[in-house]
């Protein structure tokens, strides 16, 4: 039998909102295994247990720079420890000029990033003059280069969900419409064949053991699943969207209407999947009052 330990518990309550005595059972159940707890959890309190799957949990900014022909673009994500200072003016400079270099030199990697020149300085100079400025670590999460089959169109959102979405076909105003739409819908894919297959897997396990419990028979676990799955591959890929702007049309049937296609598009969310650390002033004096 695996420990299970306090903070394993307090981080599954956090994923989840799940009561604490429920993630201590769930987890006991997995031997352990954050994310089969996660998925005991979800069958025992639904939707309600995956909320960790979108969080937000760092800040900073999303920069993002098209040609002007937008044939190719580049986006990239900078992290920094607080909101006040994503609107920092050298921090919004730095982004925008990460940005241009990605698009402009193609590094491999953001090591090879990290060595190329803003003005005559390396970014990783830049960057540490910026740290000791502010006081704050920075650091660069990751980033993208995307050259078009069709033409780019961007979308930024409060400076925290960026889009680039590569339109063949359609106009200026279709374009804008697509990345706005995967900035409020978040698709995880074009279609089903972009999908994970954990999450698919995941998705059918949940179903069946849902329906274990809730009593139906065996012969129809896996066409309750079957369903399950599709209604999440409807939700969670582009094509198969509602449109945001007229749910009564999916993607597909508004880019078909307007003879388009969608060859590609990237979406960053800041600080997705990555947790921020909680502090706890009042467990911190306590904790100082007994030394």
């Amino acid at each position: 039998m695996a420990e299970i330990t306090a903070s394993m518990v307090k981080e599954l309550r956090e994923r989840t909102d799940a009561p604490m005595m429920d993630c201590k059972k769930a987890l006991s159940e997995a031997e352990g295994d954050m994310t089969r707890a996660e998925e005991i959890l979800r069958v025992r309190f639904g939707s309600r247990a995956s909320k960790a799957a979108g969080r937000v949990a760092a800040e900073g900014m999303v920069g993002i720079n098209v040609s002007a022909d937008g044939k190719l673009g580049a986006m990239v994500e900078v992290n920094c420890e607080t909101d006040f200072v994503a609107k920092n003016d050298d921090f919004l400079a730095l982004t925008r000029n990460l940005a241009e270099l990605i698009a402009k030199q193609a590094p491999a990697d953001v090591a090879a990033l990290s060595s190329l020149k803003i003005g005559d300085s390396s970014v990783e100079y830049v960057r540490t003059q910026l740290v000791g400025k502010i006081g704050e670590n920075v650091s660069v999460r990751r980033f993208m280069r995307v050259p078009a089959k069709g033409k780019l169109a961007s979308y930024v959102h409060g400076g925290k969900i960026g889009v680039l979405v590569d339109l063949v076909g359609g106009d200026e105003t279709l374009a804008k419409d697509i990345a706005m739409h995967i900035a409020a819908a978040k698709p995880k894919s074009l279609d089903a064949s972009g999908v994970d297959a954990s999450l698919i897997d995941a998705e059918r396990r949940v179903a069946i053991e849902k329906a274990k419990e809730a009593g139906k028979p065996e012969a129809m676990l896996e066409k309750i699943a079957d369903g399950t799955v599709q209604k999440f591959l409807k939700e969670v890929t582009l094509m198969n969207q509602p449109f945001v702007k007229d749910d009564k049309q999916t993607i597909e049937q508004l880019l078909k209407s307007k003879g388009a296609s969608v060859a590609s598009f990237v979406m960053y969310v800041v600080g997705e999947g990555i947790e921020k650390k909680q502090t706890d002033f009042a467990a911190e004096v306590a904790a100082a009052a007994k030394v």
